[in-house]
């Protein structure tokens, strides 16, 4: 029995290497999925995905992890991949969505509908981190794929751009907590803010900080979130030109991941 031909990823090829290689073996359309907001105490989860082009098209200058570069930066990656993606989508999962499904089974679930809502179908995926069940296609798990694979690399800077914005504008709707600066997550100014003025319908109530300033830290993690926040209705989302936004809502509720889960993550703390 004959074993099929090694795939071979050049070095040389750098954040394209690993697609290349793909490629080579007949998958055309490689898709990269991650999430921005995991390790923040407050706001939504993001996540997206994305299909570069083959060849030069596909290569935008700069493009990086999105955690490595500046706000200007991704800015610009972030229009870039935009214009020229074969296809991206991204999805928005509400602070109240993660309270009641638990950390991870949102995170899968967002990264699922991110990569089903892709106009163009994938030939196989790559996300970051850890495999995503559920698909149709052939798939890869990369330790910092957003790091090693620039389809990755394309989908963080999607979602951690339409996060940071999002985040401003709720700096807006709930001003005193210092969301525009920090983003949700855990430094020492929000922390003071949880503290002096407790926490809003945008923070998290299953997490430990956020159930222990609430005074709900003995309830479990689902039951965790007032019955004032849950009354509020979600922020208005709209869809990017030439992309695609949901709000993961309505699929039956699993049972959610251990509270701590988010580990040190875009300069948050446990």
């Amino acid at each position: 029995m004959l074993t099929p031909p090694r795939t071979v990823v050049r070095r040389e090829g750098g954040l394209y290497a690993l697609e290349r290689a793909l490629q080579r073996r007949g998958f055309r359309h490689v898709a990269g999925a991650d999430e921005a907001g995991r390790g923040a105490c407050a706001g939504p989860l993001v996540a997206a995905a994305a299909i570069l082009p083959e060849g030069r098209r596909g290569e935008i200058d700069g493009l990086a992890d999105s955690k490595l570069l500046t706000p200007a930066s991704r800015e610009r990656i972030h229009d870039e991949v935009v214009a020229r993606a074969l296809a991206y989508a991204v999805v928005v999962i509400p602070a109240e969505e993660v309270d009641e499904r638990g950390l991870h089974v949102s995170n899968l679930a967002a990264m699922r509908r991110a990569l089903a809502s892709l106009t163009t179908h994938p030939d196989y995926v790559l996300t970051d981190g850890f495999g995503v069940d559920g698909l149709d296609v052939p798939g890869l798990a990369v330790w910092k794929g957003d790091r090693v694979a620039a389809c990755v690399a394309a989908a963080s800077v999607l979602a951690k751009v339409t996060r940071d914005r999002m985040m401003v504008e709720l700096d807006g709707a709930f001003p005193g907590y210092g969301f525009a600066e920090h983003k949700g997550y855990i430094t020492a100014e929000h922390t003071a803010a949880l503290r002096d003025r407790g926490p809003c319908r945008e923070h998290r109530f299953s997490y430990v900080n956020v159930a222990t300033v609430s005074g709900r830290d003995g309830a479990p993690p689902r039951a965790r979130r007032p019955a004032d926040a849950r009354r509020d209705e979600p922020m208005e989302r709209s869809c990017p030109p030439g992309g695609t936004v949901g709000v993961a809502l309505g699929e039956q509720p699993q049972p959610p991941a251990s509270v701590g889960e988010d580990v040190v993550m875009e300069g948050g703390v446990r």
